[in-house]
């Protein structure tokens, strides 16, 4: 019971902060309220984001002011054709003695800045994903362990645009979250114009630190979900798998691949943390409707027949929900 008492004090502590962290945000962000709630419940899950928009959409400048709302250290890695592993990772290199002394890579941060991912070939994008999935690198047959809070933020160029690497199935498995950033309302814009081209400054104040966002994350690993909720998420992917037992008719007719098994973690987890900042205690199927887009979107493969007919990934999802 006491274990109850205390999660349920620090669900209401994880609702009130999160109104905080808005606030704070919105002091230099306009708009964008999904994208920041999403980013933030991939934070509270123990996950990594995938954003993908054209540039001049304040990518970097959303992930910098949610560190700064977090309190946490930022570091941003332009992402180059020809940037190599050690540029991210790190190196060893000789001292002043002749002797190796391993020089860390600003993958050593709590959050990381992917800028422009499929801007590098495949070899370096591949320095990404031991980092993502085990929270540490190995350099010369010595594993260095990453410090928590751990998060990384990729942001990526429409896959037309000339000189771009697609991303390997294996890495984009890695993040939690596709998010789409979208341009901003006639409003907005007008709003970011107004503030980015006079002197004012606004600083945004930190809400969390490393520890509680910590305490949140093993929160969410906590919350109790209902097995209808559960098989509900397991059968919306399986329902994504072309010619299975459970396979959509939808799914056989516009889909060469479907989604794995951490599609249905993630949709379980993302629904959890979702409930407890909309300030409820188990989350509902709702919740899971409400993450299934950024789960599944780069999880599923078209087919010719859905490329050719032009129907999107995101209206398949729907269909599908």
């Amino acid at each position: 019971m006491e274990t109850l008492k205390n999660d349920v004090e620090t669900a209401n502590e994880l609702f009130e902060k999160y109104s905080q962290l808005k606030k704070e945000i919105s002091k230099v962000i306009i708009g964008q309220e999904e994208i920041i709630r999403l980013v933030l419940t991939a934070i509270f899950c123990q996950g990594h984001c995938l954003l993908v928009g054209v540039p001049g959409l304040a990518k970097t400048l959303l992930i910098n002011t949610i560190s700064s709302a977090l309190n946490l250290q930022f570091k941003r890695i332009q992402f180059t054709p020809d940037l190599m592993p050690s540029d991210i990772l790190g190196s060893e290199t000789l001292d002043i003695n002749r002797n190796f002394k391993f020089v860390k890579g600003p993958i050593f941060a709590n959050i990381i800045l992917a800028d422009e991912i499929n801007r590098t070939p495949p070899k370096t994008q591949s320095a990404l994903l031991e980092a993502m999935q085990e929270h540490s690198v190995t350099i010369a047959g010595q594993i260095y362990s990453l410090d928590k809070p751990f998060f990384v933020l990729a942001t990526q160029n429409p896959i037309e645009q000339e000189g771009t690497y697609p991303l390997p199935e294996a890495q984009l498995d890695r993040f939690m979250f596709n998010l789409k950033v979208e341009y901003p309302t006639y409003r907005e814009e007008v709003e970011v114009v107004k503030r980015t081209t006079s002197q004012n400054h606004t600083s945004v104040q930190p809400v969390l630190n490393a520890e509680q966002i910590i305490s949140f994350q093993r929160l969410v690993r906590n919350v109790p979900v209902a097995d209808n909720v559960i098989e509900y998420a397991v059968s919306l992917v399986n329902k994504t798998r072309p010619h299975t037992a459970n396979a959509s008719p939808l799914a056989t007719q516009y889909l060469e691949w479907g989604a794995g098994p951490r599609a249905s973690q993630f949709l379980v987890l993302g629904a959890k943390c979702n409930a407890l900042l909309n300030g409820k205690y188990s989350p509902d199927v709702e919740d899971v409707q409400s993450i299934a887009k950024p789960v599944l979107r780069h999880r599923i493969v078209r087919n010719f027949k859905a490329e050719a007919e032009g129907i999107t990934v995101d209206e398949i999802i729907d269909k599908l929900l």
